[in-house]
């Protein structure tokens, strides 16, 4: 009942991850409603990102220039690495103004059941990064069954190379009531107490 060219549009809007065929159509008539300009717009950021954005060379992060503005600023502490999964975590951690050291992205997590192993990660970049004079990598993934897995395979990689190797710390969150967290959770929280100042 649709014509052939919104029925491609909803297919592949469908592709889109947390996207449902519902939402994909919603989305489709959105775009057949609004004015000409807006599709040609987003069609052409969509080949601009395919066309301009890379990895960067050291840090794996998202960049259209040959560094990434993170790489490129010379007021950032090349004695830290703090490993994410996702250029998402980077951003979340960047919004927190904490963290001046340098970055690595792996674009995933160790994860067998899903064929995800340590050569789908960019796992040697980070390795290769470490000779100069880096003292500390801060593992920042997901507190997962996965994350932790990928924490502990970068720790074994990491330390017999004398480079101190920390863990995020993890627990309850500002908000959080204790009757509602985990034992997990709650476990983490205590062991990684810290003394108020």
């Amino acid at each position: 009942m649709t014509p052939a060219p919104l029925q491609r549009l909803i297919v592949e809007l469908a592709k889109l991850p947390g996207i449902g065929e519902k939402t994909a159509q919603r989305l489709a008539f959105h775009i057949l409603r609004a004015p000409p300009a807006y599709a040609r717009d987003l069609a052409g950021a969509i080949v601009e990102v395919i066309e301009r954005v890379r990895l960067c060379p050291v840090c794996c992060a998202l960049t259209e220039s040959d560094d990434c503005p993170q790489c490129q600023d010379p007021k950032r502490d090349d004695r830290l690495i703090c490993v994410v999964e996702t250029v998402a975590d980077m951003l979340a951690l960047e919004r927190t103004r904490e963290f001046n050291g340098r970055y690595h992205v792996l674009h995933g997590v160790l994860s067998p059941l899903d064929g995800v192993g340590p050569e789908q990660l960019h796992i040697k970049e980070l390795i290769a990064r470490l000779s100069g004079g880096v003292e500390e990598v801060i593992v920042a993934t997901n507190p997962d069954v996965e994350g932790e897995v990928t924490a502990l395979y970068l720790t074994k990689l990491i330390r017999p190379l004398g480079i101190r190797v920390t863990r995020i710390a993890q627990g309850v969150p500002m908000g959080g009531d204790l009757e509602f967290a985990d034992q997990v959770t709650l476990a983490r929280a205590l062991t990684g107490r810290q003394e108020i100042r």
